[in-house]
């Protein structure tokens, strides 16, 4: 069915280019040539890898960071009475704000642009896991007492498997908005990448090379959500439904 519907597309998009013939609105075969193009001289590859690369970057160090700052919000009420506001504020600062602050504070480089990526998704993992936090069931924690766990079998065996759900949450929802944002960064302040080359393409009016690195890079973050994501996802909650 999936497949079907991808087809579906693809026809709809084929009959209106034919239509409606413009160098605006190219055909999905000269898009597959551009893409084929591309590919073959090296330039796609080169910069999907280097902006893929750079989403890696960004969701470990937002992933790491927005963690433990959420858990330990979660368990201290104090900190996270006085932290709070911080939190919204910078839910709320625009990605493009960040993203030019930092290039101005830290230059056009690879810190600066993996930094904001990583600094706009960190408070959204910040809630997740907050709230994650405030739901583990005290009986676990109790158990880990009695049977006088260290921190790392607490860690193991009582807090990931709780806060598992919420990191898939926050994990897919990270690879999601974090492409996003790279390609602005890119597009904004580095020289290479996919958001440098649809820009470029955007400069030369060629449409079909910006749907071809568009689809291309999108076409490899749904083979992650599908390949890696959702089969991690499946496995690490496999304790739940054997519990049930």
């Amino acid at each position: 069915m999936v497949l079907l519907s991808f087809g579906a597309l693809v026809v709809a998009w084929h009959l209106g280019a034919t239509i409606w013939p413009s160098r605006s609105f190219p055909a999905p075969l000269l898009v597959l040539q551009t893409f084929i193009s591309e590919t073959t001289s090296g330039d796609l590859p080169y910069n999907l890898g280097i902006t893929l690369c750079r989403v890696a970057a960004s969701f470990v160090l937002a992933m790491l960071i927005g963690s433990v700052i959420g858990v330990l919000l979660g368990s201290h009420r104090r900190a996270d009475e006085f932290f709070n506001p911080w939190v919204i504020l910078f839910l709320n600062i625009p990605a493009l704000v960040i993203i030019v602050l930092a290039y101005i504070w830290f230059g056009l480089n690879e810190a600066a642009a993996i930094g904001a990526v990583a600094l706009n998704k960190i408070p959204n993992v910040v809630v997740t896991m907050r709230e994650g936090t405030r739901a583990l069931d005290p009986r676990y924690a109790e158990m880990a007492q009695v049977y006088r766990f260290n921190a790392l079998d607490r860690l193991r065996h009582i807090l990931i498997p709780q806060l598992q759900p919420y990191i898939a949450a926050a994990s897919r929802s990270g690879i999601s908005l974090i492409w996003k944002i790279v390609l602005v960064v890119e597009l904004l302040g580095r020289s290479n990448g996919v958001g440098f080359q649809i820009n470029l393409f955007f400069q030369l009016f060629d449409v079909a090379a910006i749907l071809a690195y568009t689809l291309a890079f999108v076409a490899v973050m749904l083979f992650i959500e599908l390949v890696v994501v959702q089969p991690l996802e499946h496995t690490s909650t496999r304790w739940r439904r054997s519990a049930a």
